[in-house]
């Protein structure tokens, strides 16, 4: 009988062992949205319970790097007019110093000192009727222009300075990835060793897919008419972003005007290449790193991914197509990390 009873318990400590199981969710962040795929390999998490501590650290970017929320920490330093050096949070000064070192890298193509300018343009509130600016305003705008000249960052204790009253900082092009990196170390604090995470486009990776195999990510051809996938990367342990011209864009007389600004000219992009994606340790420098190329151009941006060892994939049109053919080309790092799978 004590023989069947204990067949009997180890049965039920079986039943009752949940196993591992997939978390899938998602939701708004950031003006965007964002999904979740994360492994639990206990299987006794609570997919309400991770949600919710997802939610309230994403929260928590959005309070201080927001530049749409006018009480978030960024636009309460863009809105004031002082030039004193003011007391910043570790997180914000953890995004600036990673700014600095794209900017410094970049030749200065990556700025989040734009927002004048993104403004001038309209690609913050564009009206229909809004004209391509005068030339004298895009000077004016330089002038306030110019991450390393018109703002300094300090550490211990953490400040950032602006030189001038209307130097502001815009953080689009580098906060969403934080924020991804965020939602990652948050599953991670859950034992969550493999997952996915995505915030409008940027994503991060870690460990397998439910299948036991790498991420297997799409990267989207830069076609506006066409939802089409150009290459298929597989991925681990990596964060990854596209930057690209083809969505986010206005024409005039004739012209297309880019959202991507040239930091040295104060003017969109000229150049054909029309998309670029970066493969970096963080999803925070795979979305700086993407827009700093983007703004270089495949002709000047692939030297530096290469001088800067940047697993970098770039998009070019052909003009003469109508925008119907593309080109690829991608940096040694990149494709040394496709090469191994």
């Amino acid at each position: 009988m004590a023989r069947a009873l204990l067949g009997l318990s180890l049965l039920l400590l079986v039943a009752c062992d949940p196993g591992p199981q997939t978390l899938e969710f998602g939701g708004e962040t950031m003006g965007t949205t964002y999904t979740v795929i994360a492994l639990d390999s206990t299987g006794e998490l609570e997919v309400e319970t991770v949600q919710a501590a997802v939610e309230e650290a994403l929260a928590r970017v959005n309070a201080i790097m927001s530049n749409w929320d006018p009480n978030s920490e960024i636009s309460q330093f863009n809105s004031s007019e002082s030039t004193a050096p003011v007391a910043i949070s570790a997180e914000l000064a953890e995004v600036m110093d990673a700014a600095n070192t794209v900017h410094d890298q970049s030749l200065g193509r990556f700025d989040v000192t734009l927002g004048p300018l993104i403004e001038l343009w309209g690609f913050g509130a564009r009206t229909a009727e809004s004209p391509v600016p005068a030339d004298e305003a895009i000077a004016a705008a330089l002038d306030v222009v110019g991450q390393r000249d018109v703002l300094t960052l300090t550490d211990a204790p953490a400040t950032l300075e602006k030189l001038h009253a209307g130097t502001t900082v815009y953080l689009a092009a580098i906060a969403k990835g934080y924020g991804v990196d965020v939602v990652g170390a948050t599953l991670e604090e859950f034992g969550v060793d493999n997952y996915m995470v995505e915030i409008g486009g940027d994503l991060l990776t870690a460990g397998t897919n439910p299948d036991g195999a790498q991420w297997r990510i799409g990267i989207e051809r830069p076609d506006a008419a066409n939802r089409t996938v150009e290459e298929v990367v597989e991925m681990s342990d990596l964060g990854m972003a596209t930057s690209g011209d083809y969505r986010n864009y206005f024409e005039e007389d004739g012209v297309r005007y880019s959202h991507i600004i040239d930091a040295e000219t104060g003017r969109p992009i000229t150049h054909t290449t029309a998309s670029v994606t970066v493969l970096a340790e963080s999803a925070m420098m795979a979305d700086a790193w993407a827009t700093a190329l983007l703004a270089l151009g495949q002709e000047r941006g692939l030297p530096i991914a290469d001088q800067n060892n940047l697993a970098a994939f770039f998009i070019v049109r052909d003009p003469s197509s109508g925008e119907t053919r593309f080109a690829t080309t991608a940096s040694a790092r990149f494709e040394e990390l496709q090469a191994r799978n």
